[in-house]
């Protein structure tokens, strides 16, 4: 049963594949000036997302909120969220913050832009609230963890009673019953924060009955029903084990593989092997990646235990049987791993320019220190066996059985005298007696080899004992970094928000922002300030251009003047102007002709008087 357990956690505590769904593009564009207020708020992602009742909060230019409709699927499509919109908005800028939750059960949030005729005057913020509660946050992170551990420990100590074999497995209990109360409060944890994590709320809010009713009908709050549910079964299983004979055992294993499997798959469902590319295979080498992953580093634990109280004749046994499942599992961790690694990056490049693939980094170089360490521990498990082997040849020909006075005489064996193994001599039928040998001659030649060979055998498994422990240290950090990795945007997921949008929509808008200081100033006309420039869509044809004009206090301003002309100097084209015209507040026009694709340069020309007035230069793509 542990086995099935240790398989199927750790099959979820892998490393993550791609996940976390990431905002492709948004409708309007973000930081856009839309000429008529927009009926539909659309967002896309890069994965299919859940909606929450308040996905969406709009807030207008007096930085209230805005009505909104209900959060839902655009067209039927799980990768996008949309909601209606008054039909009249007024004019000005218009805050929009977003929360949904990605298809591997992670929540996700942004904000974004947009105006409607213009940009409205103020520079305030407008408070959107947090992404999230830290202390749920925090509490929830702290119970996967826990549920990591124990899943680890639980299928590994199954794992290794069912395979290993020790002859006693009393030391095995107590962990067994500790992992098993671990994972159940812990999946209870999860089930009753998992509201509150979802929206951002503090802690309290899990005990609102309504959150709670739609948690357990979404597929993250199934998943942990399921998981409850596989844990009650293990507890049955657990109880029979503790009964069980040695005829029974490969029923016992495959019941425990089966229970592992469906443990296992409470986490592939819900989360990262449920999202992303290659779904099937994915979810196939999550199993397996936990599962070997529970096998060894759970089973460590256990012959930790069992180092403790195992004789060293028991030991030779079972130390070798552990030494090759460890092998084994090792390389399925090495195979499932590489294509996880693979499918939550997407590049090379990734592995250093993303956050993902810097923990990745870290975990990588905490495998390999647990390599080092379990290699150490197969030499002091070599070392262990060899001289107890001699030890056991030895000791029928070195120790005497002495026979006390008043005893009655022993039987005699073929060939040798009657009491031989008193005196240690050997004779034919017929033959005196040889003198005994002095006790104290006796006493040296005969104890000495197995007093010898048990203090060697102590001291390499206090040997061993120690390597053990020192990867049971590792695999806890290695496991705790696997905890932060699944709360982390893989860098496929990254890559694919950073893109270009799909063919046929608009690439995301270009916002420029050009200093100026005319070294003057008029009246209460500062000559310093920047102008925010946005060209949309940035693309070789008819493209809008929007200024805004900002003050050395970071407030708009009006100046006289606001001219823009673009020059392609690579192909010699240019300069064309951009003819704006001042529309209330701000500078604009929607026919600016880009023929051709490439790096332009953008001259920016901001009078503020009569006389003066600067030029400043900067770069802009233009793509096809």
């Amino acid at each position: 049963m542990l086995l099935g357990t240790v398989l199927v956690l750790l099959l979820f505590g892998g490393a993550p594949a791609s996940a976390h769904a990431a905002l492709r593009s948004t409708d309007p564009d973000d930081g856009s000036v839309v000429q008529r207020a927009p009926r539909h708020l659309t967002l896309t992602f890069t994965e299919s997302v859940g909606l929450l009742d308040d996905s969406f909060r709009v807030f207008g230019p007096d930085q209230r909120r805005v009505h909104t409709g209900e959060a839902q699927h655009a067209d039927g499509q799980s990768d996008t969220a949309r909601a209606g919109l008054p039909k009249k908005l007024a004019q000005g800028t218009y805050t929009v913050a977003w929360r949904v939750v990605s298809a591997d059960s992670h929540p996700v949030s942004g904000a974004f832009t947009f105006s409607v005729g213009k940009r409205s005057a103020t520079t305030a913020q407008v408070d959107t609230g947090p992404a999230e509660d830290p202390l749920t946050g925090g509490l929830y992170d702290a119970a996967r963890y826990l549920a990591y551990l124990a899943a680890a420990l639980l299928v590994g100590t199954v794992a290794f009673a069912l395979l290993c074999r020790p002859a006693d497995t009393s030391p095995l209990r107590r962990p067994l019953v500790a992992a098993w109360w671990t994972l159940l409060g812990s999946t209870a944890v999860l089930l009753m924060l998992r509201a509150p994590y979802e929206t951002g709320a503090g802690p309290a809010a899990a005990f609102d009955l309504s959150a709670l009713e739609r948690t357990l009908t979404s597929r993250p709050g199934l998943a942990l029903l399921a998981r409850l549910a596989v844990l009650l079964l293990t507890a049955a299983f657990l109880l029979r084990l503790s009964r069980r004979r040695d005829h029974q055992e490969p029923l016992m294993r495959s019941v425990g593989a089966a229970l592992a499997v469906a443990l296992a798959l409470t986490w592939a469902a819900a989360e990262h092997a449920s999202a992303g590319i290659q779904v099937p295979v994915a979810m196939t080498s999550s199993v397996l990646h936990l599962v070997a992953t529970g096998v060894w580093l759970g089973g460590l634990v256990a012959l930790l235990l069992t180092l403790r109280r195992a004789s060293v004749d028991e030991l030779t046994a079972v130390v070798p049987r552990f030494s090759r499942i460890a092998f084994a599992s090792v390389t399925v961790l090495a195979v499932t791993g590489l294509y996880q690694s693979w499918r939550g990056l997407g590049s090379l490049a990734a592995l250093t320019g993303t956050s993902y693939g810097r923990l990745l980094l870290a975990k990588l170089v905490a495998v390999t220190a647990l390599l080092l360490a379990a290699g150490y521990s197969r030499r002091w498990t070599a070392r262990l066996a060899a001289p107890v082997a001699t030890a056991r040849t030895a000791v029928p020909e070195r120790v005497a059985q002495p026979v006390g006075a008043g005893a009655p005489a022993q039987p005699e064996a073929p060939g040798v005298s009657g009491d031989s193994g008193a005196s240690g001599t050997t004779g034919e039928p017929g033959e005196p007696e040889k003198p005994e040998a002095p006790e104290g001659r006796r006493e040296s030649s005969g104890a000495s080899g197995p007093t010898s060979d048990s203090g060697e055998a102590d001291t390499r498994r206090r040997g061993l004992r120690r390597s053990v422990l020192v990867e049971v240290a590792v695999a806890a950090v290695v496991l705790l970094i696997t905890t932060l990795l699944t709360t982390t945007l893989p860098g496929r997921a990254q890559a694919e928000a950073a893109q270009r949008s799909p063919a046929g929509a608009l690439p995301p808008t270009t916002l420029t922002t050009v200093p100026f200081d005319t070294g003057t100033s008029t009246g209460t006309l500062s000559g310093r300030g920047t102008v925010e420039v946005t060209l949309d869509p940035a693309r070789v044809g008819e493209n809008g251009v929007q200024a805004v004009v900002y003050g050395a206090d970071k407030g708009l301003v009006v100046v006289p003047e606001v001219r823009i002309t673009f020059t392609l100097p690579s192909r010699k084209v240019g300069p064309i102007d951009a003819r704006l015209t001042d529309v209330g507040g701000y500078w604009s026009t929607n026919s600016v002709n880009l023929p051709l694709a490439g790096t332009w340069t953008m001259k920016t020309t901001v009078r503020v008087s009569d006389v003066d007035q600067v030029t400043v230069s900067k770069q802009v793509r233009i793509v096809p």
